[in-house]
């Protein structure tokens, strides 16, 4: 069964569903458990192949958006606003275009519709990169450190560094392999007219690897979207700068403080 963390579970409302990015699990939106779980029921998953999650579903974004509602299931949940950061982004349109009616409304954080530059050499270098290093006999524990740190804005809370750094150890080397090799499949750029849930974009300011341009990109494409810039923060924003988070998913939502 999938693997994940709830709060809130007793409240009433349409539940918050969290999906990490493709370094992460579960517990790198314990600042969000922690914070908007008094307020509304927040669930965070660790996908597929990672944790003691299965691996069926890894292997594509429509498997994964499938999982994601399979667990929305397990939970008695007919409709959640999905909240996806980077990798969980592109799962949280794909469950807007597959699954319509599950999903209330969207938070898109530090993620676009395309991954890489398409129409370039971008992806295949990448995913060639990637895999070699592990074919040399690296792992996401031992590259965890660095990955990480290129991810960061300028000046990154220790803790998040640490919650970010222990999440991509844990994950095993068969579904690290699985997930790039899913990663790199995605665009979406033809469809966003398709998603008419209301969405929230966020935006780092300091984020290299889905930077304001590109997510504006993204907004200009959806029916019904607004783009926030979250300042001082890289790619991991709802650790970055989980306050600045948590208010903008509050506004946005109507969740009393």
């Amino acid at each position: 069964m999938i693997e994940f963390i709830q709060t809130g579970e007793s409240l009433a409302g349409t539940p918050l569903l969290f999906l990490h990015g493709l370094g992460g699990d579960a517990t790198n939106w314990l600042p969000q458990l922690d914070g908007l779980g008094g307020h509304t029921r927040c669930i965070a998953w660790t996908m597929p192949g990672y944790g003691t999650s299965p691996a069926d579903g890894l292997e594509s974004f429509a498997s994964l958006a499938a999982a994601a509602a399979g667990l929305l299931d397990r939970l008695n949940c007919e409709q959640a606003t999905v909240v996806g950061l980077s990798m969980g982004g592109y799962i949280a349109q794909q469950m807007a275009l597959d699954y319509p009616d599950r999903v209330d409304r969207l938070v898109l954080a530090a993620t676009t519709a395309a991954f890489g530059k398409p129409g370039s050499t971008f992806n295949e270098e990448f995913l060639g990169s990637r895999l070699a290093a592990l074919d040399a006999g690296a792992t996401p524990a031992s590259i965890a450190e660095g990955l990480v740190d290129g991810l960061l804005g300028s000046n990154p809370d220790p803790a998040a560094r640490a919650n970010a750094v222990a999440s991509m150890r844990r994950i095993r080397p068969d579904a690290y392999r699985q997930a790039l090799q899913t990663l790199v499949t995605w665009n979406i750029t033809d469809r966003l007219a398709e998603i008419t849930q209301p969405v929230l974009a966020l935006a780092g300011a300091e984020d290299g690897t889905a930077p304001e341009r590109a997510m504006s990109r993204m907004v200009d494409g959806l029916g019904n979207a607004t783009l926030q810039v979250i300042q001082d923060s890289g790619h991991l924003i709802n650790l970055e700068k989980p306050d600045e988070f948590n208010l903008a998913v509050q506004t946005f939502l109507e969740i009393d403080s």
